[in-house]
């Protein structure tokens, strides 16, 4: 006998016990007297293996002894109760002395719940509704409660309510915990919480109607069940969202109905989610109402209908697929129906569709805490949310054309899209699973304690009891965690293509698991992503993924995902024709394929650039190579002047033919304007990075076209240049602040050779400079550079090049305010570097006057400034937002800045730089201005410049105003970080900030206080 306790305490572990001490101690205990066989010490018929089969075996065998205890009490004869005959505990010793049906429910429910253990033991006789349980009709349900809550007996009708629903909750778990396998069985389950949460609303109204009195009779009322009430798809515990509705009866005032409509909405809310010593059911949540929590709380169906008509967002309509009446005037529900179903199955064709669905699916996912990401069952990354949205999103697409998927249950709707071939068989059937499997974790986590909650547990003992509830045996923690999170990778895999891939199988012949998009219904989806021409898309997909090349194979793996992120961007259509471009291309170089299908961030950043830039696209369908950039360390890094001028000369040395040699070094500038493009368009370079860039590559290619051109007219005078050549880069190039359609605008400068003739010399020297621009401005791979020469002495009327003795004369001698003005943003930037030092030191005291500007000159440079505004803004143009020439604008700023320059930078070595920023910084470091003129001319100048280089981007030409086509004016907003549609408030802001500008500009430059 010694050695029994031990024996007994092993099997009772190998049984499933956690603590097999404690659960010897209990099965002696005298409630379980009857039960237990006081000569073996062990449950009779097998009673062990019962209670080792239930998820928490420890909790089964503690909480039976606590009803037991509590229905022994109960019995009224104490011998009764001491002999185990009284007529409860007779039934119940009945019960679990034999296998079967009802002694599994019991122990079932005891071990997953404490909650129901607790209503067990505070209401013993309600272990028949476990034993006994048996599926019931919403008739049924209905009936139960309303009785309950009308002969309430020595209860209040809350707490009859309350009791009569947990009683009922009794019989639901009971059959869900034994009914088989909980997954298979989660929808008979779902559906079965919902017709319980329509039969306690029901209840609840009748509770209301009493409390409100003859007011109830003012109108006919229906609540309509929405969210997973609604889908009849509910959980053990979840908030009940619900609308509702009032009509005015015969003879009364709309407004007094509906008032009546409010009271009895206020009074069944409260009668659910009130506090009682019977604790409380759920909360009732109106917020899905027309005006959310601000609006009503019961319309009429007129009212909502007019809402819906006017005012409802897309969320709403998607809320919409959900509703259906559950509550008090089913006639008048399903009129609430008619009136708004029409209106859920049109949402597809708004107009902001699409980006109402991009800011719906960055909200849910914004929504999660990040500390409880990783735990989520619900919103976390492979969550229930992804498999809701997927399917409604596509209910909301397809829904109109094809009635069969106006399915308000999640798994249904899922059933239904898969065999109208929306879905891919295997995806549907992989989402299924994966949701029933979610749902049942979320269901078992939800019971144990009937409290709310979405979030895995981390407790060793929680997942042990919550992987036994799943079936599993061995290590019950660790292998429940290890399915929820290979389930949830899948939910997520599928979710990121779910809502394109379809497409592919309109277009290409896939297998026979794929889905089947006739070619109408493809048009449909691509058109609700935000495709202008779904016909034209339908196409670029056949040609990309049509036959059996692993060109093909790998486009149909890729395009599901690229697609989504074409339609995360302004220009989905310009970006997957570009992709198609670049493809034939290179479809069949292995890096290529290899680059899109090993490296998903080039992959991505591919397609995001090509849809957010017709300008990138351009770059790169005229030279696909540039691509494999995209997969290389450091291969958005621009390249610095040294080594562009190395690949340029090392390509243009390769060709004899002048021609040949600088469309070489251009085809250089073209690779590099993308690879600058890109790194702008991706956040990695700011306004001065692609200003210096774009400088350096321009001067790159000026170099190396200049010896090209040195080279070329030496051959044809048969001999050397008779003089040395110079050119200097002015205004934005000169200040190293290019933009994107910035022309580069130069002066030639030349310095014969000692012995050389002067004439000689300056013919030489204008060959070259011709030679020069004939090169440049040839067709070529790149963009078109133009070399502006207009800044030189007597502007387009004088010599296109002179000497340095030519340039020291007329400087000297005649050369205008303005003259001096504009060297202000001299700077050498190709040729001979000893005349490059000997130019600077020529013009340096004439942009930095040693006395600075007297009177005279700075009116001279007001009155020019005013001509300018006056005269050379375009015909047509808006003054308020041309980037260059509008008031606050670009021209704005330099001047005033440049002003500031030729009056100071003789005393503030500061100011002696050739950029407008930096310049502006030095002025006021040095009081010049003040710290918020000077913060309103940054802001003004950099907007203009940001905004000219994103239009350009975007369009793939020179922009010189604000947008005024929404469409542009969003891709432009984007490009700048901008939210989707945030285009619209576009103009108003850069005007705002270039009014603030010009209140500077006039006060500072021109004087006016």
């Amino acid at each position: 006998m010694s050695g029994r306790p031990t024996s007994q305490t092993a099997a009772l572990a190998r049984l499933g016990f956690a603590d097999a001490d404690r659960a010897a101690q209990l099965l002696a205990d005298k409630a379980l007297a009857g039960l237990v066989d006081p000569l073996d010490d062990v449950f009779s018929d097998g009673l062990p293996d019962a209670l080792g089969a239930v998820a928490d075996a420890d909790l089964a065998l503690l909480s039976l002894v606590r009803l037991m205890e509590s229905l022994r009490a109960t019995e009224p004869n104490r011998r009764d109760l001491e002999q185990g005959s009284g007529t409860q505990v007779r039934g119940l010793l009945a019960a679990l002395r034999h296998p079967g049906a009802e002694r599994d429910r019991l122990l079932a429910v005891l071990g997953s719940s404490t909650a129901l253990a607790d209503h067990l033991v505070a209401h013993p006789e309600h272990w028949r509704s476990v034993t006994d349980a048996r599926p019931l009709t919403v008739a049924e349900r209905i009936a139960e409660l309303t009785g309950a809550v009308r002969d309430h007996g020595e209860h209040t009708a809350y707490d009859a309510l309350r009791i009569g629903y947990r009683r009922q909750l009794l019989g639901i778990a009971a059959i869900d915990l034994t009914g088989g396998d909980p997954v298979e069985t989660l929808p008979d389950t779902a559906a079965a919480l919902a017709d319980l949460a329509e039969a306690a609303l029901e209840a609840a109204l009748v509770i209301a109607r009493d409390e409100v009195g003859e007011q109830a009779d003012l109108c006919d009322f229906a609540v309509i069940g929405m969210g997973k009430t609604g889908g009849r798809e509910l959980n053990y515990v979840s908030d009940v969202d619900v609308i509702f509705v009032a009509e005015p009866r015969e003879g009364v005032d709309e407004a007094d109905a509906v008032a009546a409509g409010a009271a009895l909405a206020t009074h069944l809310m409260r009668a659910c989610s009130t506090s009682t010593g019977q604790g409380t059911l759920w909360p009732v949540d109106a917020a899905l109402r027309p005006e959310g929590k601000n609006g009503p709380l019961a319309r009429t169906v007129e009212s909502h209908r007019t809402y819906y008509e006017r005012w409802a967002k897309t969320w709403e309509f998607q809320a919409l697929l959900k509703a259906r009446p559950v509550a008090g005037d089913r006639e008048l529900g399903q009129r609430y129906l008619e009136a708004v179903q029409p209106l859920v199955w049109q949402a597809a064709s708004r107009d902001n569709f699409v980006e109402d669905v991009q800011a719906m699916r960055r909200r849910v996912e914004q929504h999660v805490p990040p500390a409880e990401a990783d735990r989520q069952l619900k919103l976390g990354p492979g969550g229930l949310r992804d498999v809701e949205f997927s399917v409604q999103l596509l209910q909301l697409v397809h829904g109109r054309a094809d009635e069969s998927l106006r399915s308000g249950t999640t798994l249904e709707a899922l059933d239904a899209l898969a065999r109208g071939g929306y879905v891919g068989r295997e995806d549907a059937a992989t989402l299924d699973a994966s949701y029933r499997l979610l749902r049942t974790l979320e269901h078992r986590i939800q019971l144990f304690r009937l409290r709310r909650t979405h979030l895995m547990p981390t407790g060793d003992a929680d997942l042990r009891r919550l992987g036994r509830a799943l079936g599993h045996r061995s290590d019950a923690a660790k292998a429940v965690t290890a399915q929820w999170q290979q389930q949830a990778r899948e939910v997520r895999r599928i979710h990121e293509r779910l809502f394109y891939r379809p497409l592919l199988a309109a277009v290409a012949r896939l297998s026979s698991s794929e889905a089947r998009l006739a070619p109408e219904a493809a048009r449909d989806r691509l058109a609700a992503l935000g495709f202008r021409d779904p016909g034209g898309a339908i196409k670029h997909l056949e040609a990309l993924t049509t036959g059996v090349s692993r060109r093909a194979a790998i486009q149909r793996t890729l395009l599901p995902v690229m697609l989504g992120w074409f339609a995360d961007e302004a220009d989905p259509d310009g970006g997957l024709l570009a992709f198609r471009k670049v493809s034939e291309e290179l479809g069949s170089t292995h890096w290529y394929l290899r680059l899109l299908r090993d490296e998903g961030s080039a992959a991505e950043r591919l397609a995001h650039v090509l849809a957010r830039s017709r300008y990138a696209a351009d770059l790169l369908v005229g030279a696909p190579e540039s691509v494999a950039m995209l997969g290389e360390s450091g291969g958005l890094v621009p390249a610095r002047r040294e080594d562009l001028l190395r690949r340029m000369g090392a390509a243009a040395g390769r060709q004899d033919d002048p021609e040949k040699a600088v469309r070489s070094a251009r085809a250089i500038r073209r690779q590099e304007l993308f690879r600058i493009a890109v790194a702008d368009l991706g956040g990695e370079l700011d306004l001065a990075g692609v200003g210096t860039a774009l400088s350096e590559l321009t001067e790159a290619l000026i170099e190396t076209a200049l010896g090209v051109a040195v080279r070329s007219v030496e051959k044809t005078v048969g001999r050397s240049l008779a003089t040395r050549m110079l050119v200097v880069g002015m205004g934005r190039l000169g200040g190293a602040e290019s933009g994107y359609s910035s022309d580069a605008d130069v002066l030639f400068v030349h310095d014969p050779l000692p012995g050389a003739e002067e004439k000689t010399a300056q013919e030489d020297a204008l060959a070259v400079v011709q030679e020069l621009r004939r090169l440049l401005a040839a067709a070529g791979p790149d963009p078109q550079l133009g070399l502006d020469a207009d800044l030189r002495p007597e502007g387009k009327n004088g010599p296109l090049v002179r000497s340095l003795a030519s340039y020291r004369s007329y400087y000297e001698r005649w050369s205008l305010t303005w003259e001096s003005q504009a060297l202000l943003r001299a700077r050498p930037i190709a040729g001979d570097p000893d005349l490059a030092a000997a130019f600077t030191e020529l013009i340096d005291p004439k942009r930095w006057p040693d006395d600075g500007l007297d009177q005279r000159q700075v009116r001279e440079i007001r009155t020019l400034k005013a001509r300018m505004e006056a005269e050379r803004l375009p015909r047509g143009a808006d003054p308020k937002s041309h980037f260059k020439l509008g008031r606050g604008g670009l021209s704005d700023v330099e001047w005033t800045v440049q002003l500031i320059q030729m009056q100071h930078a003789h005393e503030d070595t500061a100011l002696r730089t050739t950029s407008t920023l930096d310049a502006l910084a030095a002025a006021e470091a040095h009081g010049h201005l003040t710290k918020g003129d000077a913060a309103a001319l940054r802001e003004s100048w950099t907007l203009a410049s940001r905004l000219r280089n994103a239009a350009v981007l975007y369009r793939g030409r020179p922009v010189d105003s604000v947008p005024s086509d929404l469409r542009m004016a969003d891709g432009v907003g984007r490009i700048l970080g901008g939210e989707p549609g945030s285009g619209a408030d576009l103009a108003e802001h850069y005007r705002r900030v270039a009014r603030h500008a010009r209140t500077v500009t006039e006060f500072n430059f021109y004087g006016k206080a």
